[in-house]
């Protein structure tokens, strides 16, 4: 983290830089801008680095791309699997699987979830939560730099680190049974997968279950007595109130991370986009570009870009479905949105909330999964009439994923446009650490790391996937310089 003062505004001002943005995935940076009287007057956060996946994915053979867009990352590569792989069902027409195909799919989607969701609470942001020296949420996130990750955690909850490695290991291994590898697997392709799930691998995950499902519930427990014990400080910090988008099930609204219609709702619950075909997302979404950032800004298009924004991922998920399939997990939402009335809850800080309930919701389709006989079927792929044009979206654990694709008659990709879940919520993490700079560092003559950390904080409420959300419009500033071994240049090209 670096300090630097600027004089490029009229007046004294001085300029924070946050560079890095730590336990995230990708690189950011947050820039803090303020008067002579320590007023915060700006807040960003910057995007500094660049994936062209949108470039150079054009020009590939269609059935490819499953494989290829995942290398976007290594932490959610599922997501981008299976978003393609439901775009290219389409391309060959075969977007009506076979049972078998559907729950393969469906469980290597949740495995992912599970995982993620794991991952993130006890390793990213347990660090946050747990440290303190009085006990609030305040202090804990000024805790300092040398307790905040989670080798201080395994060192004081020994018990509680291990349940997440051991978590995000049972998740690991759903999505190698079914999709051939832990990262970067092949187990989807066009029109369904190429594997079932044999007797072995089913049993071998069966029995972790019921562990799994207990300490999920715990997880619950944890998660939502923090949030009532610390409320009065939870409840401003990074908040506002919002639009909140999401997949939900077409025939009856629940919460489905696999497949659905797109639904949104305002701060108050109103429904803004009622149950559309993401097929037809263009009519509902478009993006704004902005020059001090590689991620584009989504908002929806009958609101415009000033008060359209949205957020996504489980807090948007919970606001938006109308009920959760599976009993426990309905019954943790039931107790969540008690504390807000039953009405959207806009509280940031409740991400982390909505995000365990989401796991113990993960667990139970899990368990649920394993026991259907449809999973060692043989009938794995499905035809029919060919497409050119392709749209396929799923609930990443970060929020909604849109890819849209065109192929043409040589099977080649001739468009790729990417929506990915941390660009949807681009416009949100920027309100939210400009709130929490007025509210923390404004009028403070000194500004300490501790403070500054607060700041990550609401941005790791959002769990952001920074080098998936890069993105790009038009062609980009570009500069190689070849070195010699002394140092010397020895040529150099440049364009724009």
């Amino acid at each position: 983290m670096t300090t630097t003062t600027s004089s490029a505004r009229p007046g004294p001002t001085r300029k924070i830089t946050i560079h890095p943005v730590t336990r995230v995935e990708g690189h950011g940076k947050v820039t803090i801008h303020l008067d002579a009287r320590n007023t915060v007057t700006e807040a960003r956060l910057h995007i500094v680095e660049f994936r062209g996946f949108e470039r150079f994915i054009l020009g590939r053979p269609y059935w490819e791309v499953p494989v290829i867009v995942q290398r976007l990352c290594g932490i959610c590569p599922v997501s981008h699997h299976l978003a393609a792989a439901k775009a290219m069902d389409r391309i060959v027409g075969g977007e009506q699987l076979t049972p078998t195909a559907e729950k393969m799919r469906r469980l290597m989607h949740y495995g992912q979830i599970f995982q993620s969701h794991a991952l993130h609470f006890f390793h990213l942001s347990s660090p946050d939560l747990l440290f303190g020296t009085d006990g609030t949420a305040r202090s804990a996130f000024g805790a300092p730099p040398a307790q905040r990750n989670i080798l201080a955690v395994a060192a004081r909850y020994p018990d509680l680190a291990r349940q997440g490695v051991m978590m995000r290991k049972f998740g690991q291994e759903v999505i190698r049974v079914t999709a051939g590898k832990k990262i970067h697997g092949t187990g989807a392709i066009p029109g369904g997968v190429n594997k079932n799930l044999s007797i072995a691998e089913r049993d071998a995950l069966l029995e972790d279950v019921p562990q799994m499902l207990e300490w999920s519930r715990r997880a619950v427990g944890i998660i939502r007595d923090f949030t009532m014990a610390h409320l009065d400080e939870l409840r401003p910090f990074g908040s506002f109130e919002s639009n909140h988008l999401s997949l939900v099930g077409q025939d009856d609204g629940a919460l489905d991370l696999y497949h659905g219609v797109l639904r949104a709702v305002d701060s108050q619950g109103q429904r803004i986009v009622n149950d559309v075909d993401y097929q037809r997302y263009l009519d509902v979404v478009g993006e704004e570009v902005r020059s001090w950032s590689y991620m584009k800004f989504p908002f929806l298009k009958s609101l415009g870009p000033k008060t359209g924004w949205y957020r996504v991922g489980p807090l948007a998920r919970l606001n938006t479905c109308a009920f959760i399939p599976s009993p426990e997990a309905e019954a943790a939402r039931q107790d969540f949105f008690a504390l807000t009335q039953e009405r959207p809850n806009n509280i940031t800080m409740c991400y982390h909330w909505a995000r365990i309930i989401e796991l113990l919701h993960a667990i139970e389709v899990i368990g649920g999964l394993l026991e259907d006989p449809d999973l060692q079927g043989d009938d794995l792929l499905a035809r029919g009439p060919r497409r050119e044009e392709t749209v396929g979206v799923v609930e990443a654990p970060r929020g909604t994923l849109f890819h849209h694709y065109r192929v043409n008659r040589n099977d080649e990709v001739t468009l790729c446009n990417l929506i990915v879940s941390t660009t949807n919520n681009n416009e949100p993490m920027n309100r939210a650490i400009t709130r929490v700079a007025r509210d923390v560092l404004g009028g403070r003559p000194e500004i300490s790391e501790g403070l500054l950390n607060h700041i990550e904080v609401a941005i790791r409420a959002y769990d952001p996937c920074l080098s998936c959300a890069t993105h790009a419009t038009g062609q980009m500033a570009l500069s190689v310089c070849l070195i010699g071994p002394n140092g010397e240049l020895l040529e150099q090209h440049a364009r724009h």
